[in-house]
């Protein structure tokens, strides 16, 4: 696993317990500094008050005026929206590049995601359309890069995914600190095979048929649209069925080595896990454990066993 210098994430700087709200108060992310600060290293960013706004300050929001929107004090005054962007853009085009995941602050007019409201201009009502300034420029220059919302993260569904996202991503930013060719990125594919298959069967097929069908193409072609499709496979949670059938593919490995109680123990752990009986460690300690009595090369590179750090728990609530 990467070391915690060596993976850095974007996050929201009151996420990360800095008082700079407009309030002087913060929105600090326990999973995040808790738990997922033992791995990585954050890189803070407050855009409001990189851009000139106090701390305390009036606060802001999202109005429509006309076709464009403003990003002001709700009396109109004080747009700053056009600095959000600037600012957004120069982190996007400067800094986000190094990074390997962003964590924004939900419903934010600078820093949401998704769900910012935006009010009329005589503030009677509003829609929840909106996507914060500084967010929308670091998601449009970097549309790969993973990003979650700190309230998602409370979804441990939602939270696995960011986290395995986070960690596929600087796989593959380490991978191209080299100059590679098809082999290398065939053999990375062969390493994320099952964690694909697990997500999306038919991404499974197209990258596998992609990669063997691409050997006339530009190498850095080649090594564009399949990231483009590694990243898009994986940007939503697994389902149960599409996990089920992963472990009944890894079981296939071990018929021949394992004996017929074993067999059935392990056939009862996967259909425990498909039935919502048992969270998805259950079967998947069941088959590391028959890997480590049976060794197998092919299987014991596989990133699906071990997607990111043990100690994240992450797999004992899906």
């Amino acid at each position: 696993m990467d070391k915690l210098s060596e993976i850095k994430i974007g996050i929201s700087a009151c996420l990360a317990g800095d008082k700079v709200r407009f309030d002087t108060g913060h929105k600090r992310s326990n999973f995040c500094m808790d738990d997922f600060a033992n791995h990585v290293e954050y890189v803070k960013f407050c855009p409001e008050v990189a851009v000139g706004l106090p701390i305390p300050r009036p606060t802001i929001r999202q109005i429509k005026v006309g076709d464009t929107i403003k990003v002001c004090r709700p009396d109109g005054s004080g747009d700053v929206g056009p600095k959000l962007n600037e600012y957004g853009k120069k982190v996007a085009t400067e800094q986000a590049k190094h990074l390997s995941g962003f964590v924004f602050c939900a419903k934010s007019p600078s820093c949401g995601m998704e769900r910012v409201k935006i009010y009329n201009e005589a503030g009677t009502g509003n829609t929840s359309e909106g996507v914060g300034f500084f967010a929308q420029q670091i998601m449009a220059h970097n549309p790969l890069l993973p990003c979650e919302e700190n309230g998602r993260l409370n979804d441990p569904h939602l939270r696995e995914n960011f986290v395995m996202r986070v960690y596929v991503f600087k796989n593959w930013q380490n991978l191209i600190l080299t100059q590679i060719g098809l082999h290398e990125l065939t053999q990375f594919h062969a390493k994320h095979k099952y964690l694909v298959m697990s997500h999306n069967y038919e991404s499974y097929r197209a990258l596998g048929r992609f990669l063997a069908q691409s050997s006339d193409m530009p190498i850095e072609q080649v090594k564009h649209e399949y990231i483009a499709g590694l990243m898009k496979a994986l940007s939503s949670p697994a389902s149960r069925k599409n996990q089920t059938n992963t472990l009944t593919h890894l079981q296939g490995y071990f018929k021949n080595n394992i004996s017929k109680i074993e067999k059935q123990e392990l056939c009862g752990a996967i259909d425990d896990y498909r039935q919502g009986v048992v969270p998805l460690c259950v079967p998947l300690t069941l088959l590391k454990h028959h890997l480590t009595v049976h060794p197998n090369e092919y299987l014991a590179q596989q990133v699906y066993f071990d997607p990111y750090p043990n100690d994240l728990r992450l797999r004992f609530s899906i």
